[in-house]
């Protein structure tokens, strides 16, 4: 067998003693990584999936609540309320009211206007500005009506109750002088005479006549 020169050993040393260090440094990082566990922390820092889910489907305490300005609709009741019937001409009597039968000079008339129910059953009326008129005659002479300067008129429908009486709360004023829709910003039309002249009073409401008319004296 021929002999190898002392140079071939010496590799040969060589390699064996690298192939020794790469085997002892990798049964030592091998052994570290398994004691260590270097990535655990982070893993266990992540919250799972299932953990995320859970959060997020946990309400807010305040998400779900309803302003407090807000309030619920009320639930439908079970049996409605039955429609009122509009009020028929031969079941509703109007009447013209007045504060005063005579009034002094520089009084000013509060004429109102009261409806009764004669019928038997509750029924439905518009008693709104819109359906209301007042006129203040002396004989054929139309001195004054409610309409030529009203502004804004606006419709209520009321239920007027079986045999019951109403008046309108807010009295109309009659400010003794001539109206007409030309003359509604003139502070000098025309002065309604006094000195005991009679005047009548006829009302209006909600397609009602009054079948009477309501005197007023003037002094």
């Amino acid at each position: 067998m021929p002999r190898h020169s002392a140079a071939v050993y010496r590799r040969r040393r060589l390699v064996t003693l690298v192939a020794v260090i790469l085997l002892v440094a990798v049964v030592g990082v091998a052994v570290w990584l398994l004691v260590a566990r270097p990535w655990a922390n982070a893993a266990e820092a992540t919250p799972s999936p299932s953990a995320s889910a859970s959060e997020s489907s946990s309400p807010d305490p305040t998400a779900g609540e309803s302003p407090a300005a807000e309030s619920p609709a009320p639930e439908s009741s079970a049996e409605e309320t039955p429609g009122i019937v509009a009020c028929e001409a031969k079941d509703v009597e109007v009447a013209a009211v007045t504060d005063a039968d005579t009034y002094d000079p520089g009084v000013m008339p509060q004429l109102s206007i009261s409806l009764t129910n004669r019928g038997s059953t509750d029924c439905a009326i518009d008693v709104g500005s819109t359906t209301q008129r007042l006129t203040v005659s002396s004989g054929s002479d139309v001195w004054w009506t409610s309409t030529d300067c009203q502004e804004n008129p606006s419709s209520m429908v009321a239920t007027l109750t079986a045999g019951a009486t109403v008046t309108s709360k807010v009295p109309v004023v009659w400010d003794r002088t001539r109206s007409s829709v030309e003359t509604c910003a003139d502070e000098n039309r025309p002065r309604a005479p006094g000195g005991g002249s009679s005047y009548h009073v006829a009302v209006e409401i909600g397609g009602f006549k009054g079948t009477t008319t309501k005197q007023i004296l003037l002094y």
